[in-house]
């Protein structure tokens, strides 16, 4: 694979794309789901709320600027042994269904569905979404999205994380401590990024929240090429391994080089050895877009999705009418 460098084409001449991460297992969850369900099915794939599984209301936020055509998705091989799964992917175009063999974490989870864009639209503005988030105010979190779209197409160097305004030091969270402002004369532009604390104490979590820390959603916006630069830089070793499959994808070789490349691949996070260690020269490129008024809770474990279910529930009571999602873009029956 030669060496990617960052597109320098103007906003006209790129499409919008996205990855919907969902190869995860949900370990932290199994045994609420076990007990909930009967079975392992990893979480994404489950309705919590409403009528639509989390991968479903997933779908349907990125939907709404993105083409469904231009949504991947990419899902673990041993997931497909649930029907439940065949199902929920019945109506996602399958040549943007990505089976990866093995999970060995979210970097190459990332790095392969991104060269599958590459490959199509190498001039690609990308949006990473992972499956797993519950998201009640979705518009106003997707117009967010949108925005971080228009910054990085007006400057195809930069990489936009959503940071969403915490409600409370939550020790399970990753956390954005912004910097400078990229526009003074607006409270909500976006901000550079200083650095990543990821987990900290409940102590810890209150002093950087009272100095403007901000949940890490891990819904970033860049360019494909970029983001493949940066995992070049920061993940040589992966990234190298990769190299064959540009070459074979489409073609009758694909499975088996993707195969041979998983079995001998190290498993490396995507947040902690990648961004957070992201080399100098992008450093003032990464952006973090402050996300308020949004109702947001990664559901890693079991804690959470109680305390948001309990959350719902007074919601719904006061309310006298149930408080989900909308449900207007239903994709599953």
């Amino acid at each position: 694979m030669a060496n990617v460098t960052t597109s320098s084409h103007s906003s006209r001449s790129t499409v919008r794309c996205g990855i919907v991460l969902s190869a995860g297992n949900g370990t932290r969850l199994r045994e609420f789901v076990r007990r909930r369900r009967g079975d392992d099915l990893p979480k994404q794939y489950i309705n919590f709320v409403g009528t639509r599984s989390m991968l479903q209301h997933t779908f349907d936020r990125a939907e709404s600027v993105i083409p469904a055509q231009r949504l991947f998705v990419i899902v673990a091989k041993e997931h497909l042994k649930y029907h439940e799964v065949h199902r929920q992917l019945a109506l996602i175009p399958s040549q943007n269904q990505i089976i990866q063999p093995l999970n060995k974490e979210t970097t190459p989870g990332i790095l392969l569905p991104l060269l599958h864009i590459y490959k199509r639209y190498p001039d690609a503005i990308v949006a990473l979404f992972p499956s797993d988030h519950f998201v009640l105010e979705e518009d106003r979190f997707m117009r967010h999205v949108n925005r971080a779209f228009e910054l990085v197409e007006s400057d195809p160097s930069r990489l936009v994380l959503l940071g969403l305004e915490p409600d409370g030091p939550d020790p399970e969270y990753g956390y954005i401590i912004p910097g400078k402002q990229l526009d003074e004369s607006q409270n909500d532009s976006a901000r550079q990024v200083e650095m990543f604390v990821e987990k900290p104490s409940p102590k810890a979590a209150k002093t950087i929240i009272a100095l403007g820390a901000l949940w890490n959603t891990m819904v970033m916006v860049s360019s494909c090429s970029t983001l493949l630069s940066v995992i070049q830089r920061a993940a040589p070793d992966i990234y190298h391994a990769f190299e064959p499959v540009l070459d074979v994808l489409g073609t009758a070789d694909e499975q088996q080089v993707v195969e041979e490349i998983y079995q001998k691949l190290s498993s490396l996070n995507f947040s902690k050895h990648v961004l957070e260690t992201l080399p100098v020269e992008y450093r003032r490129a990464l952006l973090t877009l402050p996300v308020r008024g949004v109702t947001w809770s990664d559901w890693g474990t079991p804690e959470n999705l109680s305390r948001m279910m309990d959350q719902m529930s007074a919601l719904s009571y006061a309310r006298q009418q149930p408080v989900v999602p909308r449900e207007n873009r239903l994709r599953v029956a």
